[in-house]
C-alpha cells in the first residue's frame, strides 16, 4: 500500500516493533497513535503480518539505498563500514532509533509468521552481502586483514552491531555500543595491528 496514511503506519509500526517486538504491538496501538480507526488500519494491511513485512522491506530498501550511497561516496571500504557502525552509534545516543527493527524481530523468528521470517531473512543477506563485499574490497586496498573468511567476518561483524546494540539497550549505556564496534573495527584494520 502506498500513501500517506500507510506510511505514517508503517512508521509508527516499525517504531513500536523497535521498541516492544512483534508480539507485543497491536492495531489497536497504532490506531491510537495514528488517530484512525482499526478499521483504518486494516484497509491498509490486511494483517499484522502484511504490516511487519512491508515495515521490513521499507527498512532493507533504505539499508540498500545507504550502503549504496556509503560506496559511492566514500572510496576506502574501512571507512565505508565505520560510517555503517557509527549511523547505528549516532541513531542509539539520540534515541532515533535505538535497535535494528531486522534484528529486533530476529529474536522473535520462532514466533513470527512465515512472510515477516523472510524478510528478516533477506534483510540479514543483504546486509552480510555488502558487509563481504565491502571487506573483499578492503583487503583488496590492503586497509582490512582478515582473521576467517570474508563471508565468516561479515557475520562476526553484523553479530557484533547487533549485540552491541542489545548490550547498549540492556545496560542503559550508550558507550557500550562504542567500544564493542571500535574494537570490532580494530580487529580487521590493518592500522590497528
Amino acid at each position: 500500500m502506498h500513501g500517506e496514511t500507510a506510511e505514517t503506519i508503517q512508521g509508527v509500526a516499525h517504531k513500536l516493533m523497535v521498541e516492544r517486538g512483534y508480539s507485543a504491538f497491536s492495531y489497536a496501538d497504532i490506531s491510537e497513535t495514528v488517530g484512525i480507526r482499526k478499521a483504518s488500519v486494516h484497509h491498509h494491511f490486511s494483517s499484522k503480518a502484511d504490516l511487519a513485512a512491508a515495515v521490513l522491506t521499507t527498512h532493507r530498501e533504505r539499508l540498500e539505498q545507504a550502503m549504496g550511497l556509503l560506496d559511492d561516496e566514500i572510496e576506502d571500504p574501512l571507512m565505508r563500514l565505520t560510517a555503517y557502525v557509527q549511523h547505528w552509534e549516532r541513531c542509539i545516543r539520540d534515541r532515533s532509533m535505538t535497535f535494528c527493527v531486522a534484528a529486533m524481530l530476529g529474536a522473535e523468528m520462532p514466533s513470527l509468521p512465515a512472510e515477516v521470517q523472510a524478510q528478516v531473512r533477506l534483510h540479514f543477506s543483504t546486509l552480510a552481502q555488502w558487509i563481504e563485499k565491502t571487506l573483499k574490497a578492503g583487503v583488496k586496498a590492503g586497509v582490512i586483514r582478515l582473521e576467517e573468511t570474508a563471508a565468516t567476518e561479515a557475520q562476526i561483524l553484523m553479530a557484533v552491531v547487533h549485540g552491541a546494540m542489545l548490550s547498549a539497550r540492556a545496560s542503559g549505556v550508550d558507550k557500550v555500543y562504542k567500544s564493542a564496534t571500535e574494537g570490532a573495527l580494530r580487529r580487521i584494520s590493518r592500522k590497528g595491528n
